[in-house]
């Protein structure tokens, strides 16, 4: 028999559904992201404050599988068609210059004794959290416009590299054995592209007749898909951040052309609904508030929020140039420099490792909840003024 703690899991599911509640509640231009206020009520009813609830295997499990479907919908949303050419192109040379910016910085404070190791402070710098931008882009009208084709591109980039740094450097003391796992796991993954496409090709008629109906054949084959990948990348040492991504990208490809809005809504409806806001909460749950607390932690924190807008941002600002607008390319700067679920899992690993004090990972920690909570209010002021702006010149 599991040991549940039924009054923690209770906590919080309600907590998830107070957050979504206050967010309906609070003018769209002014809501918050839900995520942030998942993570809030985490820490405040974990140990450290209330102590209403506390993580435990049970609850670590269902958390994982959020992380799994976050990544999941990071990589749904990547639309290779869209975004493939100069976006992808831009992207890419953007994170390689915010990895060497973010290393560079990360030696500096190494050198200094700020941090412990360049390595995994620079890792966490060098992210963008798409998964978690992509309701507030898609509620804000951007995620379909030529600025959102842009700015996912960028994102992706800036997900899947980190994934693989985690995958390949942080997580294993053997490199080349990883990357043999990995090309291996890159095989079967084709592989079962290339069946879940063609499948999907075949049987799409008998997925849109079900998908109104009680056997829900898609959802099925979908939560199939991505728990299978995220077992296997699981069996085979590898991070489940990147099964969820993979699969995303499968779902994707196996509806190109044909993407239902009933088959989304229902995705979203159990990633959003019930087991992403698992891996929000509870990371709210075993934050490090005491680590916080000290000046060293709170200086940290603050002077992580401003590197994140000069590792994320300066490749925004450089590269675009003759693409967008000075204000376009501060929105895509600030969007860019939104960072929150890799931080998490980069933390984690390097405290668990050695590599990183408690004081640095909670800096990090909540410079990365104070850019989710900030950077995307300031990059959609911005877009709503550049809009404005065109709209009056017209």
């Amino acid at each position: 028999m599991i040991d549940v703690d039924t009054g923690s899991f209770f906590a919080i599911v309600a907590v998830a559904a107070l957050a979504a509640l206050i967010v309906v509640w609070i003018p769209r231009p002014y809501a918050p992201p839900v995520v942030v206020l998942e993570l809030v009520f985490g820490i405040v009813i974990g140990p450290e404050v209330l102590g209403i609830a506390e993580s435990d295997d049970f609850i670590d499990f269902f958390a994982s599988l959020g992380l799994g479907m976050l990544f999941f919908f990071a990589g749904y949303e990547i639309d290779f068609d869209r975004i493939r050419g100069k976006p992808m192109t831009l992207g890419a040379l953007g994170w390689l210059m915010t990895l060497a910016l973010a290393y560079g910085i990360g030696g500096l404070l190494a050198a200094a004794g700020v941090v412990v190791s360049l390595l995994y402070t620079g890792s966490a710098m060098a992210t963008t959290a798409i998964g978690t931008l992509i309701p507030i882009l898609r509620d804000g009208g951007e995620l379909r416009t030529r600025f959102g084709t842009y700015l996912l591109a960028a994102g992706a980039a800036a997900e899947f590299g980190p994934i693989l740094l985690v995958t390949l450097v942080l997580s294993t003391t053997h490199p080349a054995h990883e990357a043999l796992i990995l090309a291996a796991f890159v095989v079967l993954a084709i592989a079962l592209a290339l069946v879940v496409v063609q499948a999907a090709r075949l049987g799409f008629g008998a997925l849109e007749r079900t998908i109104e109906a009680s056997n829900q054949l898609a959802i099925r084959i979908t939560v199939l898909l991505v728990f299978g990948l995220l077992a296997l990348t699981s069996q085979l040492g590898l991070d489940i951040l990147l099964g969820g991504f993979v699969a995303g990208m499968i779902a994707r490809a196996a509806l190109h052309g044909r993407e239902l809005a009933q088959f989304e809504s229902k995705v979203t409806a159990v990633g959003f609904g019930f087991l992403i806001p698992f891996f929000f909460v509870e990371s709210g749950l075993t934050f490090d508030l005491d680590a916080l607390g000290s000046a060293s932690a709170l200086g940290k924190l603050f002077l992580f929020f401003g590197l994140f807008l000069v590792v994320r941002g300066t490749p925004a600002l450089l590269l675009y140039r003759g693409i967008m607008g000075l204000r376009e390319r501060w929105a895509l700067a600030f969007f860019c420099a939104t960072e929150l679920p890799l931080v998490v899992a980069i933390t984690t690993l390097a405290t668990e490792a050695g590599h990183m004090h408690s004081s640095t990972a909670a800096g990090l920690v909540g410079a990365a909840i104070l850019s989710t909570l900030v950077y995307p209010f300031v990059g959609l002021a911005l877009r709503r003024a550049d809009r404005g702006e065109a709209v009056g010149t017209a």
